[in-house]
């Protein structure tokens, strides 16, 4: 029985802290349904003790809903000795029953988040509030804005000098203003760096979610990387970005 209530236990404590409420309080009223969509009471905790597993289904699904009380996220509980993703196919088909977007899958441990109308469960390491939830839901990417995007060989000089063109140290063009493009550190993108950019876009027009970008030593993969990140953020298809390097001296250089 350890096992079952570890799970137990700190599968409450996580939605607690995240603002999931069991019971209406002075913070407002319980967000935490059954999946026959009604209140959770203390007697049902009492009949559930330490073991998620014994309820009919194998498993209890919470059923968390917004401000409005309308389902937003199926959270699938299972007891430490079970891994989540167990329970994807099941908790997808109950998430569509109820209409909900979103999905927790969770041991007690080990926790996924997943928006079942794309891509898969993501690893998390606390549950999101509603808030959170609620702005993922307010965000909505768009392929087809960031496919069109242009990108010229001055995208990111645009964002360094945005009236470059209008300076009279400015010549007409790159190769006549050398010395003013050094003297003002403006990284101007080769025409191999716009051409990967644009395979970029041609792969979010095919529905593509994830991207590589094999390049030589000194070819600019970092300045290649500010292109796609300014591109992800002007057309709104990103919020925040992650920039992982290796050394420090990347970090530097970046």
């Amino acid at each position: 029985m350890k096992n079952e209530a570890h799970a137990r236990i700190r599968i409450n404590q996580l939605l607690t802290e995240a603002g999931w409420r069991f019971f209406d309080d002075q913070n407002g009223s319980a967000n935490i349904l059954l999946e026959n969509h009604v209140k959770i009471t203390q007697k049902e905790i009492d009949a559930w003790g330490n073991d998620y597993e014994k309820t009919k289904n194998g498993s209890l699904d919470f059923l968390l809903v917004d401000s409005n009380h309308k389902p937003i996220c199926v959270l699938e509980a299972k007891k430490e000795s079970i891994h989540p993703l167990a329970a994807k196919e099941q908790a997808r088909k109950y998430a569509k029953t109820v209409g909900a977007q979103y999905v927790i899958l969770s041991n007690g441990i080990v926790h996924y988040f997943w928006d079942v109308t794309k891509g898969n469960p993501k690893p998390i390491y606390k549950f999101p509030s509603p808030g959170e939830i609620g702005a993922i839901k307010d965000w909505n990417p768009d392929r087809d804005v960031l496919a069109h995007e242009p990108v010229a060989n001055d995208y990111i000089v645009a964002v360094q000098m945005p009236d470059y063109a209008e300076r009279p140290e400015w010549n007409g063009s790159i190769e006549a203003s050398k010395d003013f493009i050094w003297t003002n550190g403006l990284r101007f993108l080769r025409y191999y760096q716009i051409n990967a950019v644009k395979d970029l876009q041609k792969a979010v027009l095919a529905g593509k979610d994830r991207f590589l970008f094999e390049m030589a030593t000194g070819t600019g993969k970092t300045l290649t990387s500010a292109a796609v990140i300014r591109l992800f953020l002007r057309t709104e298809n990103a919020r925040r970005v992650l920039f992982l390097v290796d050394r420090l001296e990347l970090e530097d250089q970046a």
